[in-house]
Parts: structure tokens; C-alpha cells; sequence
């Protein structure tokens, strides 16, 4: 059990590297293409999306959504836009979807698609401030469409028993992380 709590400790601490602020990056598309990979919240986040969007009904663009509204919330973020609680919100946001694939909820098109987009909205602000020259946003909606896409894939092909501990295990990173934002 010790070793769990320090390796999930471990993995928590990974996503205070993605956030650190303008400046901190290269900027470009190599680090924009990299930065989804070392934050745990955005990397949780968007495979647990496309993961998710296998079991919804009519939701064959949830995935798209998502790589959409992440780009205008980079719009947002590099124009300077800020949004309340962003970091809590981002990590509300891997809870959340944890949660609806711990439990297999569906949801009405909708009602997912609108979701979705804010979450995505949330993300591509927090990564707008950081990376907000175009080549880095380019690296970052390839690396967060290859994240999503294959999550889709993942929740195809893996037993319905182990997306939902998957759901279980990414929404309680998602508290951890609320937690400590």
C-alpha cells in the first residue's frame, strides 16, 4: 500500500511540470508536441475522452469536439484570456471522466458534446498561456489528437471490466490532483 500511495504521489507530482507558466517552454512544435505527454491531467483527460466516446451513443464526434475546442481554448489562453480556477478546473475535469467511465454513463449526444468541449475549452486555455505560439500549438492539438484517438482505441478493443478500473483509477487521480491545484 506504501508503495502505491508513492507511486501515485509520483505521478500526481508530474502534472505541476505541465503548468508552469509562460516562458518556461521553447515553444516550439516539438514542445507543444511533447507537453501533453508530461502533464498527467491533460494525458488522463484526453485518453479517458476518447475512451469514453466508444460507449456513447451517436458520439462519433466527441473526439473531434474535443481536438476543436482545445484549439479555441489555445486561442483563448494565448490571447490572454484567464479563466477562474483553471487548474482546479482542469483537474475537476480527469475526475469527472474517470468517474462516467468507472460507472459506463451515457449520456445523450448532446449533452456529451457540450461537456466535452468545455473540458477541452479549459485545457487548450491552461495550455494557450504556455505554448501560445502557432508551432507549439500545432505540436500540441497532433500529440492531443494522437492522446484522444488512441484512447478511442484503447476503450475498443479493452474489456468493458478494465476501462471501467481504468475510469476508477483516472478519477481518483483527478481528486488527487483537485486537491493539490
Amino acid at each position: 500500500m506504501k508503495k502505491i500511495a508513492a507511486l501515485t504521489l509520483a505521478l500526481v507530482s508530474t502534472a505541476a511540470f505541465a503548468h508552469t507558466g509562460t516562458g518556461a517552454h521553447s515553444h516550439g512544435f516539438l514542445s507543444g508536441f511533447a507537453h501533453p505527454f508530461t502533464g498527467l491531467d491533460h494525458l488522463l483527460a484526453m485518453l479517458a475522452v476518447g475512451a469514453w466516446s466508444v460507449r456513447q451513443p451517436n458520439a462519433k464526434w466527441l473526439p473531434a469536439t474535443f481536438i476543436g475546442m482545445l484549439l479555441v481554448g489555445v486561442a483563448t489562453g494565448a490571447a490572454g484570456f484567464t479563466v477562474p480556477g483553471l487548474e482546479t478546473g482542469i483537474a475537476l475535469t480527469v475526475a469527472l471522466m474517470g468517474v462516467l467511465l468507472a460507472v459506463a454513463v451515457r449520456l445523450p449526444a448532446a449533452a456529451s458534446t457540450v461537456m466535452v468541449g468545455v473540458f477541452a475549452l479549459l485545457h487548450g486555455n491552461a495550455h494557450g498561456h504556455e505554448l501560445p505560439q502557432a508551432a507549439s500549438a500545432v505540436g500540441l492539438l497532433v500529440a492531443s489528437a494522437l492522446l484522444v484517438y488512441g484512447g478511442k482505441l484503447l476503450g475498443r478493443v479493452s474489456p468493458a471490466l478494465a476501462v471501467k478500473a481504468s475510469g476508477a483509477a483516472i478519477a481518483a487521480t483527478g481528486v488527487m490532483l483537485a486537491a493539490t491545484a
